[in-house]
């Protein structure tokens, strides 16, 4: 067994934490506070090769693997999960099932400018009916003359109000089956398409949106691989970002000890370092516990999907794990913080906020567990 990351992982890392520190870092203040996300940072990404590097040169991205697209979120988010929760929709969400199930002519229209940084993508999934059970979705879509007409809503898209086109899922047939679960490509702006920006708590520098659809025509050509029936393409596409956000909630895991950590080295109370009291060093020192264990965890999943042996019970023991320690990790962030917790001047109440999220987004901890338990053989 080898738990050294190669020397190409190592180069990846650096190259994003320089971007971060030399470029993003000191647009992320401005970004948080007026809930924008500069458009730019996509195309920067694209020409480092960030946004596909996951995915193989022949069909447009840098060749790596999975390890290393966990290796780019981890570093975003130890900067700012609105950057990197971005990055997560259009790089995977919003573009995986087109280079998975996608036509030739739809990776050439909609893939290579998507890794190229050129059009930002995003994945309109969730309903503002609906809970975790995706063949109950219902927005529809009714043939029309050349291609289909959506009518519905979705909810908490990321992405939507900066999109270039989103991968729309709806229903195509009236049963409760997967068979009836259809994805499309929507280029926007589109007629009978409003998408209304949301102000969130969490990743505020990440653009979310709420979507009505009335009568939006989408060609037959923009029909995900040219057939009907891609539930089990969604599927796939959340198990593997299980495991890619629960990179993204290490990031921020890491980010709230780093902080901290250096509070407790720079703080006095009674000319002694708090972090010398042993209630603030068993803190401390459960956290970096945590931290380690998730960060093993994360990166095991991320070798099982380069492996192709990744299943929906390990991405759900992946993101439960990692999710549950940001929170846990940024909570008592603040608390080792005091006071200065809930300053901004201090990052663990953003981070804390933002590491909220992924105990919801992406399939709740409770889903999670269902998923497990279902592999143990139980059934509620």
């Amino acid at each position: 067994m080898d738990f050294s990351f190669s020397e190409q992982h190592e180069a990846v890392r650096e190259t994003v934490r320089r971007l971060c520190q030399t470029e993003h870092q000191k647009l992320v203040a401005a970004a948080e506070e007026n809930e924008v996300l500069p458009r730019e940072v996509f195309a920067r990404w694209g020409e480092l090769g960030l946004l596909g590097v996951r995915y193989p040169e022949a069909d447009g991205g840098s060749g790596l693997d999975k390890v290393s697209d966990c290796i780019v979120r981890e570093e975003l988010s130890y900067m700012s999960q609105g950057f990197a929760s971005s990055w997560s929709a259009h790089s995977h969400l919003g573009i995986w099932p087109i280079w998975k199930a996608g036509t030739e002519e739809q990776r050439r229209r909609f893939f290579r400018p998507a890794v190229q940084g050129r059009k930002i993508a995003g994945f309109a999934l969730s309903e503002p009916d609906g809970g975790s059970n995706i063949r109950a979705l219902k927005t529809r879509a009714e043939r029309a003359d050349g291609g289909w007409k959506l009518r519905g809503s979705k909810l908490y898209i990321t992405n939507a109000p900066i999109a270039d086109f989103l991968l729309v899922a709806a229903r195509t047939a009236p049963e409760l089956t997967g068979g009836a679960i259809s994805l499309f490509i929507v280029e926007l702006p589109a007629a009978g398409m409003k998408i209304d920006k949301l102000r969130k708590e969490g990743i505020r520098a990440s653009e979310t949106g709420l979507i009505h659809m009335d009568d939006v025509f989408v060609p037959d050509g923009c029909v995900l691989g040219a057939q009907l029936g891609n539930y089990p393409v969604i599927l796939d596409s959340l198990s593997e970002n299980r495991v890619g956000v629960a990179a993204n909630a290490l990031g921020m895991a890491r980010a709230a000890f780093d902080a901290a950590t250096a509070y407790a080295r720079d703080r006095l109370v009674a000319n002694k370092r708090i972090g010398d009291y042993q209630a603030i060093g068993h803190k401390l020192a459960e956290m970096s516990a945590q931290i380690e264990a998730a960060r093993w965890l994360v990166y095991y999943g991320a070798w099982r999907v380069d492996q192709g042996t990744l299943d929906s019970a390990t991405a759900a023991r992946v993101k439960l794990v990692a999710s549950e320690t940001a929170v846990s990790v940024s909570e008592q962030a603040i608390r080792v913080h005091g006071g200065a917790g809930i300053m901004r001047e201090y990052p663990v109440g953003r981070i804390h906020r933002d590491a909220l999220v992924y105990v919801i987004g992406e399939g709740t901890s409770e889903i999670q567990k269902n998923l497990i338990a279902r592999d143990l053989g139980f059934r509620f």
